[in-house]
């Protein structure tokens, strides 16, 4: 038992010595993910974009932070936060602890971890709780997936021009589908605005249908209150990697949006070479 504890102790010694060192080396970069347009002309808005995630993806954090603390966006304010629910190990409370220090970019929920059972629901519930005051009122509110990789500036465009209330926003499933009003939108990723966001907090509606495939209770929620009239599907601008799921997937096109499924980091190396990420600096 004591050479288990001596073990568990020098691993937990050893984690915050590589974290220490993998902050240090970034702090210069980031201190939380904030992308700020460049211009402030009559179409700026505000997106916070949720990051749904399990607080043991400690890697996946620091590289997403990485991807999009150096995008740029011409037309909003993007806040790019990681959620995930409450910690359960020692070395999670101390670890996530040193993140929330440095970056100030984590949303802890009041649940336990779990597959379509109410995680999505207590993410956009909570927000309008736990958001500081003075950020409560973001016009759009995005749900997404840790393995998608978000292109901030069209993003933005593509939301500067739509309605900022009784919006959903996102992929349409079936994916042969182009007419938002089909079905859901992927939980690749997927935009409500504010209002939405607060009807969902306040409603017995999603407050009463909780469990279950949890995107496609979003377009549940929202077709049964009679929500959401402005619906729109970005194809093809957000797709699946390809070859990774059928007709959701195409080959990368400059014009993207979004790419989902990056499972690996093969994929991802190759999507960020794709969109030139890394062209102020040729290595």
């Amino acid at each position: 038992m004591r050479k288990k504890s001596l073990i568990t102790a020098a691993f937990t010694i050893i984690a915050l010595f590589l974290l220490f060192i993998f902050i240090s080396f970034n702090a210069h970069l980031l201190n939380s993910v904030t992308v700020v347009p460049e211009d402030d002309d009559q179409h700026q808005f505000s997106l916070l974009i949720g990051i749904l995630t399990r607080a043991d993806n400690y890697d996946r954090r620091h590289f997403l932070r990485m991807v999009y603390g150096i995008q740029p966006s011409p037309a909003a304010h993007i806040d790019v936060k990681f959620v995930f629910c409450n910690l359960t190990k020692p070395e999670q409370r101390l670890l996530v602890a040193l993140e929330i220090l440095r970056f100030d970019d984590v949303i802890i929920l009041n649940c336990t971890e779990n597959m379509n059972g109410g995680k999505t629901y207590t993410y956009f519930s909570s927000l309008p709780g736990i958001l500081p005051r003075r950020r409560r009122q973001y016009d759009y509110v995005m749900k997404a997936d840790d393995d998608v990789f978000i292109r901030l500036a069209p993003l933005a465009l593509s939301l500067r021009q739509l309605p900022r209330r009784d919006l959903y926003y996102g992929f349409v499933i079936p994916c042969s589908s182009t007419n938002p009003f089909v079905e859901y939108m992927s939980g690749m990723g997927f935009v409500l605005s504010w209002d939405l966001v607060e009807w969902i907090s306040e409603s017995d509606i999603p407050g009463n249908d909780r469990f279950g495939p949890e995107d496609k209770l979003v377009g549940r929620w929202l077709n049964i209150g009679k929500k959401a009239k402005n619906r729109f599907s970005d194809k093809p601008g957000m797709y699946d990697y390809p070859g990774t799921n059928g007709r959701c997937s195409h080959e990368l096109i400059p014009e993207t949006v979004a790419v989902h499924r990056l499972k690996r980091w093969d994929q991802w190396s190759v999507v960020l070479r794709f969109f030139n990420v890394t062209k102020q600096l040729v290595l």
